[in-house]
């Protein structure tokens, strides 16, 4: 099982910095975190203007561009994987997509996963002039979109949503493919998962029968698929600001008795059954990260 830790973007005292990122990315990658993970908004409301928002992302929360943040800790970093938690794919230009990652696999020698969902904030995509009603169907005509991009120099593709006359994307990805994980809880991204998917991230869910549950059921839709289980990763969320060492170990062991691959520690949030560490500077999320690693490493 892999340990990787979500970059702390949204406090300002590392996302703003691109000193601290690198610091961050480098110190996980000596502690021995396998992976960074990168949240992704394009556009955040200002809550003065609705009151009635609550606690989601506003504009007062950082959040770079993925594809730019990647390729600047590529050249920072030797062995260190990246992933996006979760890019939303369908407020995006599907060729675009598919360029920006080709390109990120490239200039980082392979150790980007690209890691989609539909997302929920109809502001971005009125702002990204893309129709957030039809993201779901739309968003299984990109994956293969840029399935066949990645694969071909040259791609003919007539689609409901797409059309590509005999053309393609220069440079293609190392292995003429990019690993896509799906992120999500609806019955829908269970069925993408097993037909388009490498991964799935349920980072929503606690350690518990419900989540259990959850991971048994996209096995089964697997089986019923035809295809192997193993062969789909699973990548949720654990959280250094609940408890100490014995309950960080005893989520570990819980993950890793349902068959997860990957796991990704959050310092920052304070959602769902996550909780978000006491300090917000930098010194104190690498603090909290070692203290974590130094827990559980010895169980993945």
């Amino acid at each position: 099982m892999k340990l990787g830790v979500a970059l702390p973007l949204i406090d300002v005292a590392v996302g703003g910095d691109p000193s601290a990122i690198r610091e961050f990315a480098q110190e996980a990658e000596a502690i021995g975190y396998q992976d960074l993970s990168a949240p992704d908004h394009v556009l955040g409301v200002n809550a003065a203007s609705r009151p009635e928002w609550g606690d989601r992302n506003t504009s007062a929360d950082l959040f770079h561009d993925p594809f730019v943040l990647f390729g600047f800790l590529a050249g920072c970093t030797r062995a260190i994987e990246f992933s996006t938690q979760v890019l939303i794919l369908a407020q995006r230009q599907t060729v675009l997509v598919a360029k920006q990652a080709a390109s990120l696999d490239v200039l980082c020698g392979g150790r980007f996963r690209l890691g989609i969902g539909v997302g929920w904030n109809p502001v971005e995509f009125v702002g990204l002039n893309e129709d957030f009603h039809n993201r779901g169907r739309r968003s299984e005509e990109q994956v293969q979109v840029m399935k066949a991009l990645w694969a071909k120099p040259h791609v003919t593709f007539k689609g409901q949503f797409h059309t590509i006359e005999d053309a393609g994307i220069n440079p293609l990805p190392l292995k003429r493919s990019i690993p896509i994980w799906y992120g999500g809880h609806a019955e829908a991204t269970l069925h993408r998962v097993v037909k388009w998917g490498d991964g799935w991230m349920p980072l929503a869910y606690a350690p518990g029968d419900e989540a259990a549950a959850a991971i048994a059921k996209l096995r089964n839709y697997a089986e019923a698929a035809g295809r192997d289980p193993a062969s789909i990763g699973i990548d949720t969320r654990v959280s250094v600001g609940i408890g100490a060492e014995a309950e960080w170990r005893d989520a570990v062991r819980f993950w890793k008795s349902c068959g997860v691959t990957h796991l990704t520690l959050a310092t920052y949030s304070g959602r769902g059954h996550l909780r978000r560490i006491a300090g917000r500077s930098l010194g104190d999320h690498l603090d909290a990260i070692k203290r974590y690693w130094n827990a559980v490493a010895d169980l993945l």
